[in-house]
C-alpha cells in the first residue's frame, strides 16, 4: 500500500465483471476470492489473479446489471460503475449490508460539501446559508451524519427519508448540482440541501434513494386519511386534530390506529400521541402538491 493509503476492509466473497467497454458479459461468471478495500482502491483477488480498481474512477454505485441468470439468482450485490457506465463491476461480500456502508463512507468521507440546513422547516422555506461540510456514513446505523464548519452536526437516517429532488440550484453564485432530501428533525419535517462535486453529489444519490424507497408505499388512502397526514404534516398537535378536522375524538382515534398499521404513523405514547415517520411525510407532501394542483 502507498505511504497515506488505509485499509478499510478485508473480507471474502464473490465477484465479477458485468460490463466491459459498454458491452454486457453474457458468459459472466462469479469468482470466489478476497476482497481489499482501501481508502484509495478495491482489490480483487480470485483463483485468476487480482484486478484493481481505483476508487477515484467510480462514478456511481448501484443499480442491477443481471446480464445473465448466473447474476440475476444473487440479491445483494453492489455494482461499481466506471467510466460513465462503460464497465461495471459487481461485488458480493460475505457481509453485504455493512460493506455497502463502508463502500459509500469511504467514497464520500474525504469529500467536501456545501450544506444548508435546515434549507425548509416544517414547510417553510428558511433563510440559511450555503456552509462546507464533511460526511460520514455511520455503517452499523445507516445514518448519513454531517458535521459543519460552523459547528453544526445533523444526522439523516436512510430510514427516515422521505423524498429526495436532484436538480440544479444557485450555490454561491454558480450553477451546481444539488440534493434536496426530506427526512425529520426533532419530529419536525425539514428538507437539507447538499452539493459537491457532481460525481459525489450522483454517489450520495444513490445512497439516500436506498431509504427514500423505503418509504414508498402505494397505500390505498381515503381523503379523510390524508387530510389527518397533512394537518400532522402542517405541524398540527394529535391532539388538536378533531377540532382542527370537525371529526369525533372516536373517530380520529380509529384512524390514528389504521395508519399506525399502514406503517405511516409512529405511536409515540398510547390514547393516543403519533407523530409522522418518513412515509408519512411522504404521502402528506405528495396529497398537499395534489390539493395546490387542484386550485
Amino acid at each position: 500500500m502507498e505511504p497515506d493509503e488505509t485499509k478499510v476492509e478485508d473480507t471474502r466473497g464473490r465477484f465479477l465483471q458485468a460490463l466491459r467497454n459498454g458491452r454486457e458479459r453474457n458468459d459472466a461468471a462469479w469468482t470466489n476470492g478476497r476482497i481489499l478495500l482501501s481508502n484509495r482502491r478495491i482489490v480483487l483477488a480470485g483463483t485468476g489473479g487480482k484486478r484493481t480498481f481505483l476508487l477515484s474512477d467510480v462514478d456511481q454505485v448501484g443499480g442491477r446489471f443481471d446480464v445473465n441468470q448466473r447474476v440475476a439468482t444473487v440479491s445483494d450485490y453492489i455494482a461499481l460503475q466506471f467510466d460513465d457506465g462503460e464497465d461495471v463491476v459487481l461485488v458480493a461480500p460475505a457481509e453485504f449490508e455493512e460493506f455497502k456502508m463502508k463502500i459509500y463512507d469511504t467514497l464520500l468521507s474525504s469529500t467536501q460539501f456545501l450544506v444548508r440546513h435546515p434549507a425548509v422547516e416544517g414547510g417553510v422555506v428558511q433563510n440559511t446559508e450555503w456552509v462546507g461540510a464533511r460526511l460520514k456514513v455511520e455503517e452499523n446505523a445507516e445514518v448519513v451524519s454531517i458535521a459543519t464548519v460552523t459547528g453544526r452536526f445533523v444526522e439523516i437516517p436512510l430510514d427516515d427519508i422521505g423524498d429526495i429532488e436532484i436538480g440544479h440550484r444557485t450555490v454561491r453564485e454558480e450553477q451546481r448540482k444539488v440534493i434536496e432530501v426530506e427526512h425529520s428533525d426533532d419530529s419536525t419535517s425539514v428538507q437539507t440541501y447538499v452539493s459537491g462535486p457532481e460525481r459525489h453529489v450522483v454517489i450520495l444519490g444513490s445512497l439516500l434513494r436506498i431509504g427514500e424507497e423505503q418509504t414508498e408505499t402505494s397505500l390505498d388512502l381515503s381523503t379523510q386519511d390524508k387530510q389527518v397526514l397533512m394537518a400532522l404534516y402542517s405541524g398540527v398537535s394529535p391532539f388538536d386534530i378533531p377540532a382542527f378536522l370537525g371529526i369525533d375524538v372516536e373517530q380520529v382515534e380509529e384512524l390514528f390506529v389504521r395508519l399506525i398499521d399502514h406503517d405511516v404513523l409512529d405511536e409515540v405514547r398510547i390514547r393516543h400521541e403519533v407523530e409522522l415517520n418518513a412515509r408519512g411525510r411522504s404521502i402528506a407532501a405528495d396529497a398537499i402538491d395534489e390539493q395546490s394542483a387542484e386550485m
